[in-house]
């Protein structure tokens, strides 16, 4: 398996990275808002749904 971010062998300790440092970007990355999880978004309540003739 190779390292996410600089696709290096990973180490153990740092699976499913190679080391602090790329976990640490990782980590890094998430908390800016650069990975995020598509979700499906859900209409507001408030909106009325067009009936469907």
């Amino acid at each position: 398996m190779s390292c996410p971010i600089c696709d290096k062998p990973t180490v153990k300790a740092f699976r499913p990275f190679c080391s602090q440092r790329c976990a640490d970007i990782d980590l890094g990355k998430w908390m800016t808002g650069r990975y995020t999880i598509p979700t499906h978004e859900v209409e507001d309540e408030d909106t009325p749904t067009p009936k469907p003739n």
